[in-house]
């Protein structure tokens, strides 16, 4: 690359060119140019041989105009093209954006966050009533082994009355047989007593008899003392009823012991009744919330199983979307990068068009001071010579004819 070149770096789809900066001496122009009908310059007629050098230059300078106007008008073209495509670019993220945009946006998950924290209330709840289940269950067996052991305490004592009844059923066979020996005996006494009232009232008749007039006079031997007789009956008849009656009262006192005996046994029995159906009433309860425990563990078992279920299936759920969000996050750096990358080349092909339209328009200041100096130098011989047209459009280029 020679002194004063420069190279220009664009878009990867512009070819790099190179242009010289560097412009002939003013010497060089030729002293007297003339235009021709279609725009081109030319060496007057009656030029020397000088002239030929500055017709060329001028041919030359034609051919570099022409050659940027060309450069110029491909790298606005090219530039328009980029722009269109920018747009275009632009166009379709922000569609993409419209349409994928919302949906990659964080979803509210309040209603599941809602369900889970009611469900997390019911689990708490479960336990808290499985807890207090669990609790009155203890509660329970601890009542019930009170009770057994109540039970077996009440066993004990009914089989110690038990055996004593058992052990008083001799004695009262026995009472029993006193008591009919005794009965025997009142009788056979009382009839004996009607005997003895029989013969007193005789006796009794025979002396009222024997109280009257009539003096009869026995001579017999004397009899026996009948009023002693009758006082040692009436002292062992006496002994005897004595005899009879305290048997009477402690055969009595053991009839009351055993009735005594029998009502301890009979409100025993009772209460052995109570406790048994007390016993049995708890073990229908405690039958009845084990079962009641069984279907709160199942229950417990099934909504934890739910609750695993509905965790797994949501954290798949949200694994899926941040896989989603990552996909589009790379997306998205991918498109920023692309669009940094384009508007740093757009920057740079901007940079370059404004150098462009800077060297041109230095281009244009020395060519038209040029042309002042050639326009002077044949003003005399060309009169009437008309002036070079240069059309710069801002974004278009510039068109020039030489």
């Amino acid at each position: 690359m020679h002194a004063g070149e420069r190279e220009v770096k664009s878009h990867p789809w512009c070819t790099p060119v190179q242009y010289s900066s560097v412009l002939p001496p003013s010497s060089a122009f030729p002293s007297q140019m003339t235009w021709s009908s279609v725009g081109s310059r030319s060496a007057p007629a009656g030029a020397g041989a000088g002239c030929g050098d500055g017709i060329l230059f001028a041919n030359n300078e034609k051919a570099t105009m022409q050659n940027l106007n060309d450069r110029l008008a491909s790298y606005l073209d090219k530039v328009r093209l980029l722009e269109g495509d920018n747009a275009e670019l632009e166009c379709k993220i922000r569609e993409w954006y419209a349409k994928v945009g919302p949906s990659c946006e964080p979803r509210d998950y309040s209603c599941y966050h809602k369900e889970i924290e009611d469900l997390q209330n019911q689990i708490l709840c479960a336990a808290m009533e499985t807890n207090k289940i669990l609790l009155n269950i203890d509660n329970n067996r601890m009542t019930a082994d009170d009770f057994r052991v109540k039970y077996e305490a009440e066993c004990g004592l009914r089989q110690n009355v038990d055996t004593d009844i058992c052990n008083l059923r001799p004695v009262l066979d026995q009472l029993a047989s006193c008591k009919t020996d005794l009965q025997l005996q009142c009788e056979a006494l009382t009839e004996e007593m009607c005997c003895l009232k029989t013969n007193h009232e005789e006796v009794s008749c025979l002396r009222k008899q024997a109280t009257g007039d009539v003096n009869v006079e026995v001579n017999a031997c004397p009899g026996p003392d009948l009023r002693k007789i009758l006082e040692d009956l009436r002292c062992q008849y006496e002994t005897l009823m004595e005899r009879n009656r305290k048997e009477t009262e402690q055969w009595y006192g053991l009839t009351l012991q055993v009735e005594e005996v029998n009502l301890e046994v009979v409100t025993s029995s009772q209460e052995i009744e109570s406790s048994n159906k007390q016993v049995t009433e708890l073990r229908r309860q405690l039958q009845a919330l084990e079962i009641n425990v069984q279907a709160q563990l199942t229950m417990k078992e099934n909504l934890e199983s739910s609750l695993a279920e509905t965790e797994c299936r949501y954290n798949k759920y949200l694994a899926e979307l941040q896989n989603q969000i990552s996909c589009v996050e790379q997306r998205l750096a991918e498109i920023r990068a692309e669009m940094e990358c384009q508007n740093q080349e757009y920057k740079t092909l901007l940079d370059v068009k404004c150098r462009l339209e800077q060297e041109i328009q230095t281009y244009h200041c020395l060519l038209e001071g040029g042309q002042h100096d050639i326009m002077y130098a044949d003003q005399e011989s060309l009169p009437a010579c008309p002036e070079p047209v240069c059309k710069d459009v801002q974004g278009e280029g510039c068109a020039r004819s030489l």
